[in-house]
């Protein structure tokens, strides 16, 4: 008898097992990527208006018009999609939002979004244009409402 314990057998990560895995979890990872990416969202737009969690830097005050209607956009839009409320609209309105934001204070600082600072504006683009396609989920107000 070996005092040394047998190793288990090694099982390959495949794509099939991959996806056996985390496919019957797809309802709750969308939910957790609206509520993580709204709320984030969110939080842009409360810096604006109100300075929570605080104010962010640079900004003039009192506020432009344009930055009052982007702050207002994202807590709005922002409530509404960690809901899961109205998904596909506010997050259309949101995907726009962060598209006209980098085009507008990104891209004209040079073509590289690591270097321009614009990574978060297109992520934040294309995660809620992806949102806006599929909808809140099964773990939404939406479905919720649509079930009665």
């Amino acid at each position: 008898m070996s005092i040394h314990a047998e190793a288990a057998p090694s099982t390959p990560v495949t794509v099939r097992g991959l996806t056996e895995l985390l496919s019957p979890h797809a309802p709750a990872i969308l939910a957790a990527v609206r509520v993580v990416v709204a709320l984030l969202f969110m939080e842009h737009g409360l810096m604006k208006l109100v300075g929570f969690p605080a104010p962010m830097p640079g900004l003039p005050h009192p506020l432009p018009p344009l930055f009052l209607a982007a702050g207002t956009i994202e807590v709005a839009a922002g409530s509404l999609i960690t809901l899961g409320l109205f998904t596909r609209p506010a997050a259309f309105i949101a995907s726009g939002e962060m598209a006209v934001a980098y085009f507008m204070a990104h891209a004209p600082r040079g073509f590289f979004p690591a270097l321009n600072q614009g990574e978060p504006a297109i992520l934040f683009a294309f995660i809620f244009l992806y949102l806006a396609a599929a909808g809140g989920g099964s773990w939404s107000l939406d479905r919720t409402l649509r079930r009665r």
